[in-house]
Parts: structure tokens; sequence; C-alpha cells
């Protein structure tokens, strides 16, 4: 099994894991992490690695994130929290990945052997709604996408922050990163795996199902029993073993990149 390897795209920290049983170029799968555990590119990889796969599996570092935090520290993220959970957290972190995308997609298809076909993309929680500006926003070739516990619609996660007060700037902003009304979109892009933890957060649950079923035959719906929100215990910061239900979440990932590189 090939080491990761690190690096910066464009300025974005990834950790990149090699292809299996391919000479040369090889395609080429973007993920972006969740912002719960596992907290940075390298624990994500750790957690989700899909060993086997003929691809790179490319996981890209969020803003604030694992080798970008201030002082090696989360602190600095949870003061942005406390200031405002959507306009100072959510909504900017989501836009600056999202605009990081290109420029490190350049810089990958340049320092690593990948080829030029469509590529595939996976985001967890906050990182799903990067995958999907990317399906929905974008003109890159995507072969399939997956989304693990995903923010398919941003009013579901800022209501885990009791009390929040929208005005017109924030309504715009939550409202331009709800998904479900681009079902169809994204449908038009890629199919798409929705993995959803059964003990994920009941609104996330509820659209995850919604959204699955909103993508008909280019859907597929995986739902994992016993499954929480996170996937790797705290700090989550650090690459650590996988959790059973992360490796459940893991093979059935392997399972449908692997499907769908066959017909790529």
């Amino acid at each position: 099994m090939n080491s990761p390897i690190t690096g910066t795209a464009a300025g974005v920290p990834f950790t990149a894991l090699p292809p299996s049983g391919v000479e040369g170029p090889a395609p080429l799968i973007v993920t972006w992490h969740m912002l719960d555990a596992p907290r940075s590119d390298p624990a994500f990889a750790a957690a989700l690695p899909m060993h086997g796969l003929p691809a790179w599996r490319v996981h890209l570092g969020m803003p604030m994130c694992g080798a970008r935090m201030v002082d090696g520290r989360p602190d600095a993220v949870v003061e942005l929290i406390q200031k405002d959970p959507l306009m100072s957290f959510l909504y900017p972190f989501a836009r600056q990945a999202f605009a990081e995308f290109p420029a490190a997609l350049a810089s990958l298809r340049e320092q690593l052997p990948v080829d030029d076909g469509p590529i595939g993309v996976l985001g967890a929680s906050l990182g799903g709604a990067v995958a999907l500006r990317v399906l929905t926003e974008t003109d890159t070739p995507i072969f399939a996408g997956a989304l693990v516990n995903a923010a398919i619609r941003m009013r579901s996660v800022v209501a885990l922050f009791p009390g929040y007060s929208y005005d017109a700037e924030s309504e715009k902003a939550v409202d331009s990163l709800d998904f479900l009304p681009k079902a169809g979109v994204v449908a038009d892009r890629a199919p798409v795996l929705v993995v959803s933890g059964e003990l994920d957060h009941a609104d996330l649950r509820q659209d995850a199902l919604t959204f699955a079923d909103a993508l008909g035959e280019r859907g597929e719906l995986l739902s994992i029993p016993d499954l929480a929100h996170p996937l790797a215990d705290e700090p989550g910061i650090e690459p650590a073993p996988q959790r059973p239900r992360t490796r459940e979440v893991d093979a059935g990932l392997t399972d449908w990149f692997r499907r769908r590189l066959a017909d790529r």
C-alpha cells in the first residue's frame, strides 16, 4: 500500500493517495472534508482512504483547518462560530473552498500523474456543499459524485445553532447554499451517491433522503445504521484508526467509485 503524498496545490494543502494497479496517468477523485472530526485532509484521508481504487484520491484541506489552522489551534474557528455561525464561518468557508478549486485542480494536474478525463468529487458535511457547488456551478467534467452526511441545505446546518437571527444578507447567503431545488441540475451533471448516517442530525438526515429521491435514477442512497454526524474521534486533526461504521462508509464509497470508473 503506497504512502500518502502531501503538498499544496495553488496554496491549498492536500493529502493524496496513489492509485492501485495503474501504470501511467490515472483518474482523479477530489474530496473536501467535514469540519467535525475528521477536520483535516490527512485525517479525512485516513478515515475514508478508498484503498484499492485505480484512481488518485486527493483530499483537499478546507480553510483554517489542518495545516491552515491559526497557530496550530482551532481557537480562531471557534471565535468565528461565536461571532456569526453562518456569515463568519459556514458561508465564507464554503465560498473560499469553492473559489480555490479551479486553481487547485490545475495545480494537481501539473504535480501528479493524473489523466485529463472527468474527475470524481466527494464532500462530507460542509465539504458536501463545496462538492455540490462544483457540480452545479462549474463546467468541470465529472464522472461521479458522492456526499457523506452532507450540508445539502444550509438552513438545516444553521438550525444547529439555536436562536440564529437572519437578515437580508444572511437570507440570501443561506438560500444560495440550498441544493434541494438544484437536484435536477446535479442529476444532469453526474450520478451521485448520498451516504447518510441514520443517527445524523435529524434535518440533515431528512435532507439526504429527500435529495437522493429527487436525483431519481442518477442517485443512490446508502444509509449507515448507528452512524452519527462525525466520522472520527476527537480531536479529528491527525490521522486515526477507522471507526467500524466509518469503515462501512469507506467500503460503500469504494464500491461506488469503482463502478462509476468502469463506466467512465
